[in-house]
């Protein structure tokens, strides 16, 4: 099904290594292909190695580069993916089975990579194709729809819980060299199990999808001024009659203003926000992207994630909210899957999900985690 398959039908490949001189120009890579002794299914992984790798990417502290595990070449950008895939898969409710296939499966169709080529048509993790009904380019460049897109493919098929991870992915993908599948399923197993751990309850219960935006909930710090005075806001709308408030620094009132001015783009995840409004879909904002660039109009730097966003600064109360702070929420509050920022006045400017605009949402709606409050924007 997908030129990645079909080199490894052949000979096991460094996982760099992509489908021939094209695409490895397109992925950047200078590596070179080698044969090894490969047998689907077969070999071991140091569970060990990618727990600790896991642990030190979704903690903030970025790659372990004295750690190597076949696969994961490229740990700081797919282990974030790995997360979305098991995530997901937690807030569907399929079980750890139906999580394995989905892992094996993007692993070895793209290496965990959010790729932006592949095969004829193909795209993203699962190299799913717009042609053949998957969805259009942008939604399948969004990992949260290519992992639900694969799990609802994969709940429809009858009895995939007794089949071998191999046979479940090539239920969905149809590839035509099935066979590939089955060798990642030992490196699938370790992301999974070192993953979970990182979701709230040890993914025992519903986390909520990364970067779906602000659920609502009673737990979690909340502030005095929950915004519940505003009523029904509009999608990329501003509520009649806010302000930024006055007492607002002017880096902070920067900042919103330039987040403000955003309303009404469409999210897209991986979004670098610089150019919101223009052709380019990558160029929109996802919910870390429109807080990086609103700072940076205010002259401060800030890390482009929202593992590493919520790091930064001090740490303050929810009841003690000033405008420009950083709101977390989603995951955990050492490890939050979205971010918005604090507009005064019991609101927050955020981009939510995919199929949502960037929007002002009411704080009593959201569960906050974690406030952080970055000295340079009080100036």
């Amino acid at each position: 099904m997908k030129a990645v398959a079909a080199a490894l039908g052949v000979v096991c490949l460094t996982p760099l290594l992509l489908a021939g001189t094209a695409a490895i120009a397109a992925a950047g890579s200078a590596g070179a292909s080698r044969s090894v002794n490969c047998t689907p299914g077969g070999g071991t992984v140091d569970t060990g190695a990618v727990a600790r790798q896991v642990a030190a990417i979704l903690g903030g502290q970025g790659a372990d580069q004295n750690l190597r595990v076949e696969g994961l070449e490229l740990p700081a950008e797919q282990i974030p993916h790995a997360k979305t895939i098991v995530a997901t898969g937690v807030a569907m409710k399929v079980p750890e089975r139906g999580q394995l296939v989905a892992l094996a499966t993007a692993i070895q169709e793209s290496r965990l990579r959010n790729l932006t080529y592949g095969d004829r048509d193909s795209l993203g993790l699962f190299q799913q194709r717009p042609s053949q009904g998957w969805g259009t380019p942008e939604q399948i460049r969004d990992p949260v729809y290519a992992s639900t897109r694969f799990y609802k493919g994969l709940l429809e098929v009858n009895g995939w819980q007794q089949m071998t991870i191999t046979q479940a992915a090539q239920a969905v993908q149809r590839s035509g060299y099935p066979d590939a599948y089955a060798q990642w399923e030992p490196l699938a197993r370790a992301l999974q199990q070192a993953i979970v751990k990182t979701l709230p309850n040890g993914g025992q219960t519903q986390p909520g999808q990364p970067d779906t935006g602000s659920g609502g909930g009673t737990g979690g710090c909340r502030p005095g001024e929950d915004g519940s005075g505003w009523g029904e806001i509009p999608e990329g709308a501003v509520p009649d009659g806010y302000k930024i408030p006055a007492d607002a620094s002017p880096k902070a009132r920067t900042a919103i203003d330039w987040a403000m001015h955003q309303l009404g783009t469409m999210y897209q995840w991986g979004g670098t926000c610089l150019a919101p409004r223009g052709p380019d879909p990558m160029g929109r904002c996802d919910c870390s992207s429109l807080m990086q660039q609103a700072y940076a109009k205010a002259g401060v730097q800030l890390t482009r994630t929202t593992y590493t966003q919520v790091k930064e600064g001090d740490p303050v109360p929810a009841s003690a909210l000033k405008p420009g702070d950083l709101l977390f929420t989603r995951g955990t509050a050492a490890v939050p899957e979205h971010v918005g920022m604090y507009m005064g006045a019991g609101l927050v400017i955020n981009a939510p999900k995919t199929g949502r605009p960037v929007r002002i949402e009411k704080v009593g709606d959201w569960q906050i985690l974690a406030v952080r409050r970055i000295p340079a924007l009080g100036s």
